[in-house]
């Protein structure tokens, strides 16, 4: 196998890094779990308007953590990035075992490494069905999930599988952590364990736990941290993004730091709830970046490290 020119992988296709611009690192333009029954994002006009409310403020780039099994709408993703005219990066993966149903997990248990890079490198399955027909749209990126302060046999087994599915494609392997806990432990697994490069990893929602030696040591590590931005879900740990977001870049890891809305429900959105939405991090979150740490520091949370995190230098025969 040999390794080609970095590219970041989105629905439409691949690009350079470079014209990722402003991105949105994590979020969801569709999600349903049964774990939020009702609250399921699965409305596609919805989808463009808040995409096209991103865009008006500069947004170029979203990328959506919706792993396979999540009601990820991959037919729809191209038609939505298309009419919005913004880039989509999808996922594969899985989540925790809570959010799916025994037997889809019984289903595809044995398989995951191999579903996952049939996602990364042909297709994703049509309406999350592992033995049925895929789109033309492909993943670039796999998402997984560690537990609440510790790694259960399905986190360990998911990630074991993403590690394979980057070794075989290079693709960057991003991780929920419940409650922000247990990130040490992933690292320990993925990079110590299973030889993925730490810069290949995405930590999320680092902001949920109050432990400020917990995201500087992942840093330290190499690791790229995704953070919650106006997570309505999550709001009350809003508080801390800036006491976290400061320290980090005060100890020289802005160029590890992605910043991200995680918007999961339909009354998160700005165009059909009470939001605030994806525009939130351009008409909020940016502008007091560069007010209190610096025009620069906002371009490389939101420009240069996601043209790093998100690029793949895909493996090729």
């Amino acid at each position: 196998m040999t390794a080609g020119t970095p590219t970041a992988r989105t629905v439409l296709g691949d690009l350079a890094p470079d014209q990722l611009g402003v991105t949105n690192a994590h979020d969801h333009l569709f999600f349903a779990s049964r774990r939020l029954p009702g609250q399921e994002l699965d409305d596609t006009d919805a989808a463009v308007r808040e995409l096209r409310a991103f865009a008006r403020l500069g947004g170029r780039t979203v990328v959506q953590w919706s792993p396979f099994g999540l009601g990820r709408h991959p037919e729809a993703l191209a038609e939505v990035s298309r009419s919005a005219d913004v880039h989509v990066i999808a996922a594969t993966g899985l989540h925790q075992a809570a959010h799916y149903p025994p037997e889809l997990l019984a289903r595809v248990r044995d398989r995951l490494a191999e579903l996952f890079v049939a996602e990364l490198t042909t297709g994703m399955h049509r309406a999350d069905d592992p033995d049925g027909p895929t789109v033309p749209a492909r993943a670039g990126l796999v998402k997984v999930a560690g537990g609440f302060h510790g790694l259960d046999a399905h986190a360990r087994h998911a990630l074991t599988a993403a590690a394979e599915a980057h070794h075989a494609t290079g693709t960057p392997i991003a991780v929920h952590l419940e409650g922000g806990t247990a990130a040490l432990d992933v690292l320990d697994l993925l990079c110590d364990r299973l030889d993925v490069p730490p810069h290949r990893v995405i930590l999320g929602h680092l902001t949920r736990f109050p432990d400020p030696r917990v995201p500087r040591a992942a840093a330290e590590a190499g690791a790229f941290l995704a953070l919650d931005g106006p997570s309505r879900a999550h709001h009350a740990t809003d508080w801390r993004l800036f006491d976290v977001l400061t320290a980090l870049v005060e100890a020289g890891h802005a160029t590890q730091v992605l910043l991200g809305g995680d918007t999961t429900t339909a009354a998160a959105r700005s165009v059909t709830g009470e939001g605030p939405g994806m525009p939130f991090l351009l008409t909020a979150l940016r502008p007091r970046i560069e007010r209190e740490l610096g025009p620069e520091i906002a371009t490389a949370i939101f420009e240069a490290s996601p043209a790093r995190a998100f690029a793949t230098a895909w493996t090729a025969t």
